[in-house]
């Protein structure tokens, strides 16, 4: 097992090559920048490893992602320089994901928010604890992006609507609709998602790479580009105020709370 306590990721590889990277960064799984890094340099080195198969992405803890860390944001001596950094962590993450050598598969459990919909948006294939449920939260948090990669899980006019209200989606109405592969018990999510990568694994590597490519090809909507465009509106809410307000009354929510 390798540890990169850090960045909260720790990772394996059997024998049958199904890697499995996990997310843990107490207490809710929101990633620092090295933690969005750290995803994308990880993914990239295991899908460029020959006796990887497939890669499970998965989470421990309360819930599967929170997103981005936005007190780290908050707190850094130059917010504008964390927000760049970041968003090129996140959008190196996300892409890291969908460019794989070989296919990701998300193992989803209890919340997946804002940087959480990036990674399981840009997933091959999703498998879902039925505690499960999935938002975008950007608009309260002054920010905008991952809309690109909501899109790949919901129609537009839900996605249009989590959007613009925050509200989140159970993991059964994306099963109905083929987003999430299986929903399953929550002390079954991990058995269920290595079954459907031992399929995977099975099948020939060199058959497997290729059909990854040949997905990807055929996509309609170039997702690294159009999640760029979307982190340019969250510099101008930034510029405008907006982003820094909303930040910090999330900080001292966060406070009241606690």
């Amino acid at each position: 097992m390798s540890l990169d306590a850090f960045a909260g990721l720790t990772h394996t590889v059997d024998d049958s090559g199904i890697a499995e990277v996990v997310m843990a960064r107490p207490p809710v799984n929101a990633l620092s920048i090295a933690g969005w890094q750290g995803i994308a340099d990880l993914l990239r080195r295991l899908g460029a490893d020959p006796a990887v198969r497939v890669v499970i992405l998965s989470a421990e803890g309360r819930g599967y992602n929170a997103g981005v860390d936005i007190k780290e944001i908050h707190g850094a001596a130059d917010a504008h320089a964390a927000l760049i950094a970041v968003n090129r962590a996140c959008a190196a993450a996300f892409t890291a994901v969908y460019e794989c050598e070989v296919p990701v598969i998300a193992a989803v459990h209890g919340y997946c928010l804002g940087g959480g919909i990036g990674l399981v948006g840009n997933a091959d294939v999703v498998i879902a604890a039925d505690d499960a449920s999935f938002g975008l939260p950007e608009v309260d948090r002054g920010a905008l992006g991952a809309a690109t990669h909501l899109a790949r899980l919901v129609p537009q006019h839900l996605m249009r609507a989590m959007v613009y209200t925050g509200r989140r989606v159970p993991a059964s109405d994306l099963a109905r609709i083929g987003s999430v592969l299986e929903v399953v018990p929550r002390d079954r999510l991990r058995l269920a998602a290595r079954a459907v990568a031992a399929e995977i694994a099975a099948k020939s590597p060199i058959a497997i790479r290729a059909a990854k490519q040949s997905l990807n090809g055929i996509d309609p909507v170039d997702v690294r580009k159009s999640y760029r465009f979307e982190q340019g509106f969250t510099f101008e809410l930034t510029l405008a105020g907006v982003g820094n307000e909303q930040r910090a009354a999330f900080v001292d929510q966060g406070k009241k709370k606690g």
